[in-house]
């Protein structure tokens, strides 16, 4: 029963069925590169839109429940690695990508948190949400998707409280200590405040995020389908050490989040690439976006930007080879 569920409400294999069914009727062949790769883009576009307005909406309905200063206050009252793991778990609740992600950052470095506890909140933001649990178990599976969020709260855990070990406070810039904190009491929300608040949510990400989906399945679908596979495992095979490290040098220049991504990783997975290296290509860009740098310099110092650097992508790394290591229990 629960695979049926999961076939049917996360892979959407109705959809895939229609899908195919509706380009056959007009004469398509879906076995065909150019079927296929219109089969792979037609029912991934519209299963991850589908998911992701549902997605969105539930987690902002939950997030409207934690204004700034309530946020503030639980994870005040938390020190060390449980306050860590506060930050990192509440950025799983956050479904931005990392340049949405750095203006709450400030927000909560000028509320007066830990900067360990901040920096584990922005590592985890655009690296793992609930949304990406849903999204990778309905593309892969439920063991790849916890393990995934697994590990990426962990990295966030970790850089977090690397950086708060040190003592980097002094490379913030002093502006984002005095930022205003704008905070609307919890009790002044009304179920339709909160519906509001989640519509305009979905319509917002969306907006933003459409354009990243539609190139990252519109990649997916070349890669899948017209892109010759002993072309793609000679540069970035399993077999290859440097195809980890490849990847995120590939993907950490790249500007998009794990929605755009997901599809990608998806079409290297199925043309033989290992795991841990597609794992890796989609962190880099989700966590390493140069866009998201560019606006962190803005912010902090470059000893702090690098010791930022240095940890994800080294924690990236550990991550990547470990997957390919162990790729047969997950797939």
């Amino acid at each position: 029963m629960f695979e049926w569920l999961n076939n049917q409400l996360l892979r959407m294999d109705w959809l895939a069925a229609g899908v195919r069914w509706l380009l056959e009727s007009g004469g398509l062949d879906t076995t065909t590169r150019l079927g296929g790769s219109l089969h792979f883009f037609i029912y991934d576009v519209i299963k991850i839109f589908i998911l992701l307005g549902v997605l969105i909406f539930s987690v902002s309905w939950i997030q409207s429940y934690f204004p700034p200063e309530r946020t503030r206050r639980i994870l005040g009252g938390l020190t060390g690695i449980p306050a860590n793991l506060a930050g990192a778990l509440l950025g799983t609740l956050t479904p931005f990508c990392s340049c949405s992600s750095i203006p709450l950052f400030i927000g909560f470095t000028s509320a007066g948190l830990p900067l360990g506890v901040t920096f584990s909140f922005l590592i985890s933001s655009p690296l793992v949400d609930l949304a990406s649990v849903i999204l990778l178990a309905g593309i892969f599976n439920w063991k790849i998707a916890i393990a995934y969020v697994l590990t990426g709260v962990v990295l966030a855990v970790i850089g977090g409280t690397i950086i708060g070990r040190l003592k980097l406070e002094s490379q913030v810039e002093s502006f984002v200590f005095h930022s205003p904190v704008v905070d609307i009491p919890q009790d002044e929300l009304t179920r339709r405040d909160r519906l509001r608040y989640s519509l305009e949510q979905v319509r917002d990400i969306v907006r933003r995020v459409w354009p990243y989906i539609l190139i990252g399945v519109g990649l997916g679908a070349l890669i899948h389908n017209v892109i010759p596979r002993d072309w793609i495992l000679a540069v970035l095979g399993q077999d290859k050490p440097w195809s980890v490290p490849l990847a995120v040098l590939i993907g950490a220049p790249m500007y998009a989040d794990i929605f755009g991504t997901l599809p990608v990783a998806e079409a290297l997975v199925a043309k033989g690439v290992g795991l841990g290296t597609a794992l890796a290509f989609m962190m880099a860009v989700t966590a390493l976006s140069l866009p998201s740098l560019v606006m962190l310099k803005k912010v902090v110092k470059m000893r702090l930007l690098a010791t930022f650097l240095g940890i994800v992508i080294t924690g990236i790394l550990i991550i990547g080879y470990a997957f390919n290591a162990f790729s047969s229990y997950f797939l």
